[in-house]
């Protein structure tokens, strides 16, 4: 029997405003073409497509090239598509019509894949010869992988993101989940599902300004925290923000019983903190037993640096593994190329037994060529 390839890409956000989504630059496109050629099968894990910047319309205006062009060299093969938090509305109406008909808890593996929308009936007029399928929360890939996009990270995040701040406010003062917290996909969709509907409406209005934009908060905290500038002020600036605003910003949420929130924010706690929130999501959702593929934190791994006991196990006897993002973020790209795990344009491939492969597909001369 042959071996079915399966191509896994995470974090396109094609339609940012920023310019960042490298898949929509012809140099990055043509890799990401190659990849979706050489698979049998093309798994799209979330934030295929930017929602939170500007109105609908707009973006599948912008994106419409991009999708063309992978349609066409996906005819006659499957091609998955799990939304995440940036393209949420996707799969929101499919939710609602569930809740509407009172079907049962949400399905954390797709066993009943929703019935696509108007706005996936869009995507996939672009690309009308694919075999386009939705499935939400996650998909399983084989019997032993499980894949999702990994949003759901955010209600158990210790650093505090702007999102997970407010998935917590959510949490704490909007559902009536209690100190378990989350024990379903349901009970996660309760959390942040509110949080991407209001991204999403407000983005509608081409006058708005969405908070949710580029996560521009969180980010600038994190470079002023870090003196990521280089410059003698701008480590002056990141003492004074990292050891005393953030700390005593943490101890205030965490007062307010939004936390356990903690006040580092250096890159390998950004890593450790990710991989126990996905852990953590994995254990609850019950596929901590097998392996388990998302995106989300933009940071790929394990990579050859990484071990794997370093938080990459799952405590039911799996493995993480994160296929990192096709969007170029110079607060983390250090100029150290595919060493760095925050290197835009990776492909996980997945055969038909062992563990997911990582491949860094985009040169330092196709990032060069696209970033914004």
């Amino acid at each position: 029997m042959a071996t079915v390839a399966t191509a896994i890409v995470s974090d396109l956000h094609l339609g940012t405003v920023s310019g960042a989504d490298l898949a929509r630059r012809p140099e990055a496109l043509e890799r990401l073409l190659a990849v979706a050629e050489e698979a049998d099968r093309l798994v799209l894990l979330g934030d295929l497509i930017e929602l939170r910047e500007r109105p609908t319309s707009a973006v599948l205006d912008d994106v419409a090239k991009a999708l063309t062009a992978i349609g066409a060299v996906t005819a006659g093969k499957p091609v998955v598509l799990v939304p995440g938090n940036h393209d949420h509305q996707i799969v929101a109406p499919a939710l609602e019509r569930e809740r509407l008909a009172g079907v049962g808890p949400l399905a954390i593996a797709g066993e009943h894949p929703p019935r696509p929308g108007e706005l996936a009936d869009r995507i996939a007029a672009l690309m009308p010869r694919s075999e386009l399928t939705v499935a939400y929360p996650g998909v399983w890939l084989r019997d032993d992988v499980y894949a999702t996009h990994g949003h759901y990270l955010d209600a158990h995040l210790t650093v505090p993101r702007v999102e997970c701040l407010i998935a917590a406010a959510v949490e704490r003062f909007g559902t009536r989940l209690g100190a378990a917290g989350p024990e379903s996909a349901a009970d996660y969709e309760a959390i942040v599902a509110p949080i991407y509907s209001l991204s999403h409406a407000i983005a509608q209005n081409a006058r708005a300004r969405p908070v949710t934009r580029r996560n521009n908060l969180s980010r600038h905290v994190w470079t002023l925290a870090t003196g990521n500038g280089g410059g003698t002020a701008d480590k002056l600036r990141g003492a004074l923000v990292g050891r005393a605003a953030i700390p005593a910003a943490v101890a205030a949420i965490n007062a307010a019983g939004l936390g356990p929130f903690k006040p580092d924010i250096s890159s390998d706690e950004l890593r450790r903190a990710g991989l126990a929130a996905m852990a953590e999501v994995a254990r609850r959702l019950g596929v901590d037993d097998g392996q388990v593929i998302f995106g989300h934190t933009h940071r790929a791994g394990p990579l050859p640096a990484d071990d794997e006991r370093d938080g990459w196990l799952l405590p039911g006897g799996g493995r993480l593994t994160n296929c990192g993002s096709w969007s170029y973020e110079d607060v983390f790209v250090d100029g150290d190329g595919s060493a760095n795990p925050y290197w835009p344009g990776r492909v996980a491939w997945l055969g038909d037994d062992g563990p997911p492969r990582l491949d860094a597909v985009l040169t330092n001369g196709d990032v060069a060529a696209g970033r914004p």
